[in-house]
């Protein structure tokens, strides 16, 4: 897509290992060194415990202390209070318990931007567009809140009750339900569909515990609609659970071909994950899809193909992350993301990018690669030769700082404009696409998704509404902006319309229409196969 993500990425990865026994198993003088250092920092804190000039919260200074310890290690090692963890946890767990809605806060009210299919608030009736007002009798409209207060107060165990009331335009009071939470699933694969009679399109978002699942399913669902040919798309995608990669990996390769290898100082993390097992798509074309945003998991999976030869890489540089961070809870319910591993693709190259203290320069790397001109030019882009390794077939490719695809597709702005960023970044879109769908939504009722992509048009009139929320929202109208980007408003409007009134497939759907890495590889698999003969 146009709009540049720069994802501030806490790589996850497979849990594994003990960790007591790693610690057991450091020499001696390790030990000795680490009662010295542990009982110094008991000296310090019981110090400003007791004589500091002012009180301090003891365990806010040791939850500081943790954190810029950590970033002495690596960008990647993390701590996680246990006010977030769970909540962290549920995002990669493929479910949680809540009652069922995509919300949004729209000047300062909770807005049901839609009631999630098959939970408790479709049941009850639920709707696009309500207001949330209170929960439990509390008021949680003109609070000043947040995406973490909306959390807190509409999820919890499956099985309780949450009590709120809503504004539903043109309801003359409140409406109340009792909503009884249960276990919302979670998607990861976010749309599947057939790009002709031919190729099949799977668009991969995060790499969670139920991933592997779903992308058997999607895999299975594309073939029974006689797909031959296979795109994998992890634009954008930040990693996840290196096991998810491995075993999806696995359905693409054949034989006992190398998937991928870590290597740790404790030797218990050191291992080798080879293709075991029939796949469901040994044969046919592949074509993985990478960008700056894909990541951890989705450059292991990226690395897989590329280095066994199994199909072609489009797009442009991944992030670059080659560590692997394995998840240790803690007594109080924190979490601690350690690195315990490197990673390293079958061509034996570690993709992880270079790291030192200057934290501040790793976390703007994205940044600096656009102001060079990487994301608009192959040659903008240096390789290290000492970092030259062979794929299977002899084919060059490079470690050091990122997967580099097999073809590279450049960043096109031209149909963007600060206009069109400002409305989609502030409220104005969001209120324009609820009011639209609130008004609407019963002409749809009847239209399928493939209908949908193929003779709904955004008019000039639904423009022009759009340019009046901005207004509403001090986003003044930029004549100029708009009629520069007046196509790609349409697809814009079009897209996040389809995911409000269908799914996520609507969406990716139709907004693949100006990804310019995807219209390239539904080009390529003429390349595709020849890397694959």
């Amino acid at each position: 897509m146009r709009q540049i993500r720069l994802p501030l990425l806490l790589a996850l990865s497979i849990a594994g290992g003990i960790w007591i026994g790693a610690t057991f198993a450091e020499p001696k003088g390790s030990q000795n060194d680490l009662r010295a250092a542990l009982y110094k920092l008991q000296e310090i804190m019981t110090y400003i415990n007791r004589d500091y000039v002012d009180s301090v919260d003891t365990n806010e200074l040791v939850e500081f202390g943790i954190t810029k310890m950590l970033e002495k290690l690596d960008p990647h090692s993390s701590y996680i209070p246990a006010k977030d963890a769970s909540l962290v946890q549920s995002q990669l767990e493929g479910e949680f318990d809540g009652i069922g809605v995509e919300f949004g806060i729209i000047r300062d009210t909770i807005y049901v931007v839609a009631p999630l299919t098959g939970g408790p608030s479709e049941a009850l009736g639920i709707q696009t567009g309500d207001q949330i007002i209170s929960v439990d009798g509390k008021t949680v409209a003109g609070i000043g809140i947040t995406n973490r207060d909306v959390f807190d107060y509409l999820r919890g165990p499956s099985g309780s009750k949450v009590a709120v009331e809503i504004k539903r335009k043109n309801a003359p009071s409140l409406i109340k339900y009792s909503i009884t939470r249960a276990k919302i699933p979670q998607y990861s694969i976010n749309a599947t569909y057939m790009v002709d009679k031919e190729i099949g399109y799977i668009k991969v978002t995060r790499f969670a515990a139920t991933t592997y699942d779903e992308f058997r399913k999607s895999i299975a669902d594309l073939q029974a609609k006689g797909m031959k040919k296979l795109i994998v798309d992890l634009q954008g995608n930040p990693g996840g659970y290196m096991g998810a990669a491995i075993y999806m990996v696995d359905e693409l390769l054949g034989g006992r071909d190398l998937i991928v290898s870590q290597v740790g100082k404790v030797s218990q993390y050191n291992s080798k994950a080879y293709a075991s097992k029939p796949g469901m798509f040994e044969e046919g074309s592949v074509i993985i899809l990478i960008n700056e945003g894909s990541a951890s998991a989705s450059e292991i999976m990226a690395g897989a193909i590329q280095d066994n030869d199994r199909g072609l890489i489009v797009g442009r540089r991944s992030f670059g992350k080659g560590l692997v961070q394995m998840p240790i809870d803690l007594s109080d319910g924190a979490e601690l993301r350690l690195t315990i591993a490197r990673y390293f693709t079958p061509s034996g190259r570690s993709i992880q990018k270079p790291y030192d203290s200057d934290y501040e320069a790793y976390e703007t790397d994205l940044n600096n690669r656009y102001e060079k001109g990487e994301f608009f030019s192959a040659d903008s882009i240096q390789f290290n030769d000492s970092l030259k390794y062979k794929t299977k077939k002899g084919r060059t490719v490079y470690g050091g700082g990122g997967i580099m695809p097999d073809y590279f597709v450049p960043l096109d702005t031209t149909m963007n404009s600060a206009y069109v960023n400002k409305l989609f970044s502030t409220d104005a879109s969001r209120e324009y696409l609820l009011d639209y769908v609130s008004k609407n939504k019963s002409k749809f009722s009847k239209v399928s998704v493939e209908d949908y992509y193929k003779t709904f048009k955004v008019s000039d009139a639904m423009l022009m509404d759009l340019a009046d929320f901005g207004k509403k929202n001090k986003v003044e109208f930029d004549a100029k902006d708009f009629a520069t980007s007046k196509e790609y408003l349409r697809i814009l409007i079009k897209a996040h319309l389809g995911r409000q009134l269908y799914d996520d497939s609507a969406f990716y759907k139709v907004i693949n229409d100006i990804n310019e890495v995807y219209q390239q590889a539904v080009k390529l698999f003429g390349e595709a196969d020849k890397i694959n003969l």
